[in-house]
């Protein structure tokens, strides 16, 4: 499965990347295809292209403020969680995105 993930928090520091790397890190080991962007004060790094959002399977925000340029991820299933979550709980977000990808 391809998922793509962006974080986001109000500080963009330290919050945004833990989140980013854990659900990358538990996507990977559950044999999934995973990007990962960062988005915060310092701007956005790692950017989705709009054609790699449309060709994932899901996307994950991991978010506690707005997400830049959200319109690149229109039409596709989306799963919201908070930043914190995505951190303490980056398996379980995993298998939520599994279960929602599977979904008609």
């Amino acid at each position: 499965m391809k998922i793509v993930v962006v974080s986001a928090c109000s500080t963009g520091v330290a919050s945004t990347y833990m989140a980013a790397e854990a659900l990358e890190l538990a996507g990977k080991a559950r044999g999934h295809s995973v990007l990962a962007e960062t988005q915060g004060t310092i701007g956005i790094e790692n950017e989705i292209s709009r054609a790699d959002a449309q060709a994932a399977d899901i996307i994950i925000f991991a978010r506690d403020i707005r997400i830049q340029n959200e319109e690149r991820f229109d039409g596709k299933k989306i799963l919201e969680v908070g930043v914190a979550e995505a951190i303490r709980k980056a398996d379980e977000v995993i298998r939520r995105a599994e279960e929602m990808a599977n979904q008609k």
